[in-house]
């Protein structure tokens, strides 16, 4: 009698908690555990906890290591069956549930329930490192990573580890010269939309980053973690050609060029050449005719802070 309700299609017994309807009584049952929050199925290897005793037994299957299910697409070996048959959701690329806050699609329905904690808000896992909040388990896993130094993503095309594969993906669009991303205020290019992303906020004059030791302010937050190395005094970068020490790799870069006698960049007004970039653009303020420095002394008026600053040394 059970087994032919099961196949009716009469669904009677309802979940007074989320609504979800059952055929049998016993499913309720069984569903109803899941509000509960109790695990009364203990596994002896590990010590996880199940709500249901057939969950266990599947979990099981994990430490017996026999992988008896394999993928006919990609060769990847499975334990259960039912794990067998959502894997194979992704190489259909089938995805039939839908977030309806953000509109991400999902093949599986537990993948949507774990994003849905995202819109939530709610943040209850915290790194003990250095105390950054997180809605779901797999983001804190990903985050403490950092936090070991150890990078198993390795770049094929220059040998450059990363932590993480998905920064491993992003990295890789620098080498396939692939730029689709287009700035619209300067016409810069980029292979990946965060480093676009990143960009744009240098144009939209936001700064949202304050160092604490002086009060200045940046617009991206890796341009003042590089900053922040001024104030710690720490200089690991030394030039073999005269000895100066550095505190970041950037500014030991373009120092390098200093004696390496290459000049890349043209003044398109009078054709000097400059081996660095920020030496044309103050450069370039000479032809502007724009003089904001004034020397209070005199008030005679410079287009260059360096300008002012040797006048200042006559007074």
């Amino acid at each position: 009698m059970q087994h032919a309700v099961a196949h009716s299609g009469v669904k009677n017994f309802m979940c007074n908690v989320c609504g979800k309807l059952f055929s049998l009584k016993h499913h309720l049952a069984e569903h109803l555990l899941i509000h509960s929050g109790v695990k009364n199925f203990k596994c002896d290897v590990c010590g996880r906890q199940f709500r249901r005793k057939n969950k266990l037994a599947r979990h099981l299957l994990n430490h017996s290591r026999v992988k008896n299910f394999k993928c006919d697409e990609c060769g990847k070996l499975f334990h259960v069956k039912s794990n067998l048959a959502n894997h194979l959701l992704i190489h259909s690329g089938v995805k039939n549930f839908k977030c309806d806050e953000c509109g991400k699609l999902f093949g599986l329905r537990h993948k949507l329930a774990k994003h849905l904690s995202v819109h939530s808000g709610v943040k209850n896992l915290k790194c003990d490192e250095c105390g950054k909040l997180f809605a779901r388990k797999s983001h804190l896993n990903q985050h403490l990573l950092i936090h070991s130094g150890v990078k198993n993503f390795r770049c094929d095309e220059c040998g450059k580890l990363f932590v993480q594969k998905c920064n491993l993906t992003q990295h890789l669009l620098v080498h396939s010269r692939v730029k689709n991303f287009k700035c619209d205020e300067c016409g810069k290019l980029f292979g990946h939309k965060n480093s676009f992303t990143r960009h744009l906020v240098i144009h939209s004059g936001v700064k949202n980053f304050k160092c604490d030791q002086c009060g200045k302010l940046f617009g991206q937050k890796n341009n003042l973690t590089k900053h922040l190395l001024i104030h710690s005094g720490v200089k690991n970068f030394k030039c073999d050609e005269c000895g100066k020490l550095f505190g970041h790799k950037n500014s030991f870069t373009r120092h390098v060029l200093i004696h390496s006698g290459v000049k890349n960049f043209k003044c398109d007004q009078c054709g000097k050449l400059f081996g660095q970039k920020n030496s044309l653009t103050k450069h370039l303020l000479i032809h502007s005719g724009v003089k904001n420095f004034k020397c209070d002394e005199c008030g005679k008026l410079f287009t260059r802070k360096c300008d002012l600053s040797q006048h200042c040394l006559i007074h």
